[in-house]
């Protein structure tokens, strides 16, 4: 059995790493401050460890789960980071939301030490990452990804390779656009129904009946009927950084981004007047609040 170690246990990351453990697999987490608390992995049988180098030493396989990019490049390039202590033949698996043309180049980094990388972020909420049914979209070799495979069942209910390094994460800024692009259209609609008068209820059930129903407005619904943002649990600001990552990839490809650009103005107006660390939802009496000034 491979050994396994983890490097952010976070909303996402404590969901992982509890399933890898009820897997029987072999697992060891960084300690580190922005940490969901480790007392049930640690008594689940998790061992721990100070610096991703150290981490890195001990393991077979080392999976990220952290914010973006600069966290990313940071735990694996830093001076006590993984490629201090990675041994040939080691295995990173890149769970994080991170831009492409960054994971290309840490990719090739971590292959001229002698070890193997895959990119394999995530779409779903913190409820399906302690279900253990998370969504990966996988970027990478096929035979690395076959291999790597019963890994991610731990944790994953439907895996899709979406083509070499750096496709994961292509194909989670394109789903988070959609995604997050979405809420955030509903979002303003909504605070429009709210100053124009339009009952909430009446407005999520004449989308709900026709073409604007969808993942994005049952997320909303709990807010809309009676202010839980827990469908919901993305913050404003992890929303800006995905948006931001995507127009990036876009302007990288030179494709339009004329309505990502719009999403992206609307989340950082949003961050800047309120608590960017709010979940998403409670963008909508942010953006009802703007309007009626």
């Amino acid at each position: 059995m491979k050994k396994i170690g983890m490097i952010g246990i976070g909303m996402m990351g404590h969901g992982i790493a509890s399933n890898l453990l009820k897997h029987g697999q072999n697992l060891s987490v960084l300690e580190h401050a922005g940490n969901q608390p480790l007392d049930a992995l640690v008594a689940a049988g998790a061992g721990t460890f100070k610096t991703p180098k150290a981490l890195a030493s001990h393991c077979d396989v080392i999976i990220l789960c952290v914010t973006g990019t600069p966290q990313v490049e940071a735990v694996l390039l830093g001076d006590d980071g993984v490629l201090q202590g990675m041994r040939p033949g080691t295995i990173v698996i890149d769970c994080s939301t991170a831009v492409p043309t960054s994971t290309e180049k840490v990719s090739q980094l971590v292959m001229a030490q002698g070890g193997f990388f895959l990119d394999s972020p995530m779409t779903r909420t913190p409820k399906e990452a302690a279900e253990g049914r998370l969504n990966l979209l996988v970027g990478g070799d096929a035979k690395l990804f076959e291999e790597c495979k019963p890994i991610l069942s731990c944790f994953a209910e439907n895996i899709v390779h979406a083509g070499p390094v750096g496709a994961g994460h292509r194909m989670k800024l394109l789903h988070n656009y959609v995604s997050l692009g979405t809420v955030t259209l509903l979002a303003e609609a909504a605070a429009c129904a709210q100053l124009s008068g339009v009952n909430a209820q009446t407005f999520v059930d004449v989308l709900a009946m026709g073409g604007g129903w969808g993942a994005a407005l049952e997320r909303l619904k709990p807010f809309l009927a009676n202010g839980d943002p827990s469908g919901l649990r993305f913050s404003m600001a992890n929303a800006l950084k995905d948006l931001s990552y995507y127009n990036e990839m876009a302007k990288d490809t030179h494709a339009d981004r004329t309505v990502a650009e719009a999403i992206q103005r609307t989340l950082a107006t949003a961050c800047q007047d309120g608590n960017p660390q709010a979940l998403l939802p409670e963008i909508i009496p942010m953006i009802a609040q703007r309007q009626s000034h």
